[in-house]
């Protein structure tokens, strides 16, 4: 079975939204139960909807619990490395255009590029793994081939995560 990395932060959010998900399920069930009593179900809008909503609350809770079992919880406060590794906290310059851009590489589970976390899955995320200062690659991105020069790679932890 492959281990899924995750920080300790990130498996504490995603222990915090099965748990709120489970605690939704009662209401749920009452919301369907209601819309029962309403009658011809054909034409039951809040049935429908209450039953929408109870397959994608049951779909969400088993994909993490799915997940949760694989999961590998990495301290990234403990992390060092002189390449990127998960964790790590990489700039990165276009070689081209000279913007400078920085990532944490993290799992695909807490990864949100608005926050400038970015998964060790993605294409960015693999092409960075294991480079270190001075390293250069090429990646496709949606808007084509860039290359990029590794600027630095430093370990700034939790406190790196915005």
């Amino acid at each position: 079975m492959n281990r899924i990395p995750i920080s300790v932060e990130g498996f504490k959010r995603l222990e915090k939204e099965l748990e709120d998900l489970k605690k939704e399920r009662p209401a749920i069930i009452q919301a369907i139960k209601e819309a029962r009593e309403e009658g011809d179900l054909r034409e039951n809008a809040g049935y429908d909807a209450a039953r929408e909503r109870q397959g994608m609350l049951e779909a969400r809770i088993s994909h993490i619990e799915s997940r949760m079992i694989r999961f590998e919880v990495i301290d990234i406060d403990t992390l060092q490395s002189d390449r990127a590794v998960f964790g790590a906290t990489v700039t990165v310059e276009d070689v081209e255009t000279e913007e400078r851009k920085t990532y944490t590489l993290l799992g695909a589970d807490e990864a949100d590029h608005t926050k400038g976390t970015i998964s060790i899955e993605s294409p960015v995320g693999r092409a960075l793994l294991g480079k270190q200062e001075g390293d250069e690659i090429s990646v496709q991105v949606p808007k084509g081939r860039v290359d990029y020069e590794v600027i630095s790679v430093s370990f700034l932890g939790t406190a790196g995560l915005k």
